[in-house]
């Protein structure tokens, strides 16, 4: 919240409000000698004391002492040490401790200030929830009360958007959003929370929480829960220990508790595949789901409505630099998070352990930046470095289960492979030795899926989707799926190593959007638990088997909506076969991609193009693939509606024309869908890099000489159309032009944006969508993985947006709600012309 400038007289740090040339840009951790000795600084000739306080301070990996650049650490990884180069004019010296006490003193102001706004906020966050849990157990003998539904009706009756408001004692009113901004009443976001809890990591950040909440509300109210995902750093563990007997040694009745998934992490490995940057599934799997399926209604299924308050901050990422204080369904509907050091830095962090005089965890003491888990694929070869030499033991298992899929596959440059951290680069299923296939063909009558080697019978997660009507005979089953009051028949034949499953549904594609996220649910399911803490009635129960309480269940689809495929296991192991349209088309593009003057050509006379142009024999086919995915002609090389809108506005629009091209790509091509899939935001990653996530992506579907000319294609596209350096979508950053960067784009046309939003919800037949589902971890389509806009931009832009005169969607971005609603029966396309009449 603060800046930084370094103190000399202490050697620590001082908090300031104002901006001078001493301003750091950067908010530097402490380094102590335990990081010292691990680098080797004594075998340098260096002095300095072994004691509790930091000597130096690190930013990024330099150090600095009093002010002064001492060295910078270079080269770590898990099998090298870093090499220290000094600055200029250093040489080995005696350094003295930061006087921690003096440096507390001069920061004792600015430290109170952010403390107890923290507690404030924790303290009034729980007062609004707790009172509206008071008012919700006085009234609701006779059924539950939701304030927001009421909100909802009345908003209906009056035409105008209302808010829930706080009453005084403990009560609650419904009055005109307008009227509760002008009056500065406090606006709810939920009106009944069930449990209340710190979510402690054994990190820093969750330390100073867990601290805050402590002074904050009785210890009576809140619990603390440490999700165990089986491969924790061990002082982790330790330091989780030790802070339960220090707490529950001033508050006894703090409950403490420890949750953990059913099966080893290793298992999973063995079953998903490796975590990897396109597939974290270890997260949700080890972490989340066990922790909220321990938080059930008591004597039910049912999830608990839970109000987590939580350690994340908005500098450890550029996503999270986009989260609001307060979120309610940022991952799960029933969870709402509140964040009171969202804007907190590191430096303020370590100064509120060292005021308090809390236990840090060891890890840090080593160097190690953030703890987490022993082999992360969010870490770096630093961290590994740290942890190899530290904790190998706790290492071993994982470290060599990489070793041994290195040495498997055969991959080439295996040292540097490992070090660079390059295994965390899985795109797909390929070589994880799941035998699961799927092949799905499709008409406009019937759906049909043939599945090799499934999981579990597709009978078990249908009935999800609606009622079963069901005729057996043998292996042959027949008969109708209720899905929003029509009847689809269906033919399933199931043996132990294929299954056949078609169903009758006149091309409706909502039904087939759920069913097939079901086909795939059926064939993948492992029962890891993570989608059971979705289902909002507790009709489902997945471990030690799926069981649907038809009864409860009210096919509301979100056990089946939760990832890309319907299922996070699923998601992590589909082949390309599965994963990709038009799977046999991709030699289509040759080794060209879209280029500007190919497509300023053909919009400056499109109807004679084909005829007389001046792209090579070879170039023609490949543009016309182009050209086919932007949609921008049809199969028969035809103007498209969007191609004529394109030819009648190239002059006016040519910026838009390319952000809609762009777009269209990501839906049509198949390059560019693994591009915005795998390629992250703002990270350098080099031809080498991008080289192993294609191959592995498409790696069974094609030879990999073929996947090399595709991948050519592709950077073609950047390289000479206004994708790469325009729209930002890869930029080379270095002279040979083998190290590339994706930036963020922020400056996306109104046009674009609806353009985009409009595609986004043909894709799923929907007229509404919120904010949130573009930014979700599992989404891989829409207008944050196409640009990498900021959820609070796009939240500002679609509020100009929304007030325009064309009226071509409504954006409710009040009261916590994020809604997006669209014209009803208007495409994409539609509502481009409308807005550029």
């Amino acid at each position: 919240m603060y800046k930084i400038e370094w103190d000399v007289e202490t050697g620590g740090v001082l908090l300031t409000s104002r901006v001078s040339k001493d301003t750091l840009g950067i908010a530097p951790r402490p380094v102590f000698y335990e990081e010292l000795d691990l680098i080797g600084l004594d075998k340098l000739g260096w002095v300095y004391p072994r004691v509790k306080s930091p000597i130096l301070w690190a930013v990024n990996k330099q150090y600095w002492y009093r002010g002064r650049l001492l060295f910078e650490a270079k080269g770590a990884n898990i099998y090298d040490m870093p090499t220290l180069r000094m600055a200029a004019g250093v040489e080995p010296m005696s350094l003295v401790a930061v006087d921690v006490e003096g440096m507390l003193k001069k920061n004792a102001d600015q430290m109170f200030l952010i403390e107890s706004e923290a507690i404030e906020f924790i303290r009034n966050t729980y007062v609004t929830y707790a009172g509206a849990n008071r008012v919700y157990e006085a009234v609701s003998a006779g059924g539950e009360v939701n304030y927001e539904e009421l909100a909802h009706k009345a908003e209906k009756r009056t035409k105008t958007k209302m808010a829930v408001v706080k009453e005084d004692c403990e009560s609650f009113d419904i009055v005109p959003l307008d009227t509760a901004k002008e009056e500065g009443r406090r606006v709810l976001l939920s009106t009944h929370i069930d449990r209340f809890i710190a979510s402690f990591s054994g990190g820093k950040d969750s330390q100073v929480v867990l601290d805050l909440c402590t002074r904050a509300i009785p210890p009576t109210e809140f619990e603390v829960i440490y999700s165990d995902t089986g491969y924790e750093l061990p002082p982790s563990l330790t330091l989780f220990e030790e802070v339960k007997r220090y707490y529950q040694g001033r508050f006894p009745a703090l409950k403490f508790s420890i949750t953990r998934n059913h099966e080893q992490v290793l298992n999973y490995w063995d079953k998903i595949g490796t975590p990897s940057d396109t597939h974290r599934w270890c997260c949700s799997v080890m972490k989340t789901a066990p922790l909220y399926r321990s938080l059930k209604v008591e004597g039910t299924n049912k999830q608990a409505r839970v109000l987590t308050f939580d350690g994340v901050r908005a500098e450890e990422s550029t996503r999270r630099s986009g989260y609001e204080r307060i979120g309610k369904g940022v991952k799960h509907s029933f969870v709402i998070n509140a964040r009171p050091i969202l804007y907190w830095h590191t430096t303020e962090i370590f100064l509120y352990l060292f005021l308090n005089q809390l236990p840090i965890n060891e890890a840090y003491r080593f160097g190690k930046p953030r703890v987490g888990c022993i082999y992360c694929p969010f870490g770096s070869p630093w961290d590994d470095m740290i942890v190899k030499r530290k904790y190998n033991r706790e290492l071993e298992p994982f470290f060599s289960r990489i070793e041994n899929i290195v040495h498997e596959r055969k991959i080439p440059n295996a040292f540097e492979y490992i070090a660079g951290r390059r295994w965390k680069l899985r795109s797909s299923g390929t070589n994880t030795g799941d035998v699961t296939l799927i092949n799905i063909k499709t008409t406009a009558t019937f759906f049909e899926a043939k599945i090799k080697n499934p999981k579990n019978s597709i009978l078990i997660w249908l009935p999800t989707l609606g009622e079963i009507i069901l005729k057996n005979s043998s292996n042959t089953a027949s008969g109708y799926i209720v899905f929003q009051s029509e009847k689809y028949a269906f033919t399933l034949k199931e043996s132990d190593s294929n299954t056949s499953f078609k169903v009758t549904d006149g091309n409706n594609i909502k039904f087939r959007y759920f069913i097939r996220r079901i086909i795939y649910k059926s064939s993948y399911c492992i029962n890891c638990e993570a989608c059971e803490i979705e289902c909002p009635t507790g009709a489902l129960s997945v471990y030690p088997n799926v069981q649907i309480n038809l009864k409860q269940c009210v096919h509301c689809m979100r056990c089946v909506d939760y990832h890309d495929h319907g299922c996070i296991v699923a998601d992590s192991l589909v082949t390309t076969m599965e994963n990709v349209n038009s799977i046999s088309k991709i030699s289509r593009y040759g080794t060209f991609g879209i280029q500007e003057s190919w497509v300023d050509e053909f919009l400056a006379n499109p109807f004679e193009f084909w005829k007389d142009n001046t792209l090579g024999v070879k170039q023609v086919p490949s543009f016309r693939a182009w050209l086919r995915d932007a949609e921008i002609i049809d199969i028969n090389n035809e103007l498209t509606p969007l191609g004529k809108f394109c030819y009648e506005n190239s002059d006016d629009y040519s910026s838009l024309i390319w952000e809609i091209i762009y777009i269209n790509l990501c839906y049509n091509n198949a390059l560019m869908q693994w591009f915005t899939r795998d390629i992250k935001f703002e990270t350098r990653i080099d031809r080498t890099e991008m080289d192993i996530l294609i191959q592995d992506y498409f790696s069974g579907a094609f030879a990999k000489s073929s996947i090399s000319y595709a991948l050519q294609a592709l950077l073609q596209v950047f390289k000479y159309s206004p994708i790469g350096n325009q729209l930002g979508q890869l930029c080379a950053i270095d002279a040979k032009g083998t190290a590339y960067k994706r930036t963020v784009y922020e400056d996306i046309s109104d046009e674009g944006i609806v353009y985009s939003i409009y595609k986004y919800a043909q894709s799923k037949e929907i007229d509404m969508c919120r904010v949130s589902d573009f930014y979700k971890q599992e989404e891989f389509k829409g207008i944050y993985r196409e640009f990498g806009i900021s959820k609070n931009e796009l939240q500002k832009k679609l509020r100009s947006i929304s007030l325009a005169p064309y009226h071509v969607l409504t954006a409710e971005l009040n009261m916590g709600l994020d809604h997006i609603t669209l014209l009803s029966g208007k495409s994409a396309v539609d509502v481009l012309k409308e807005m550029t009449k």
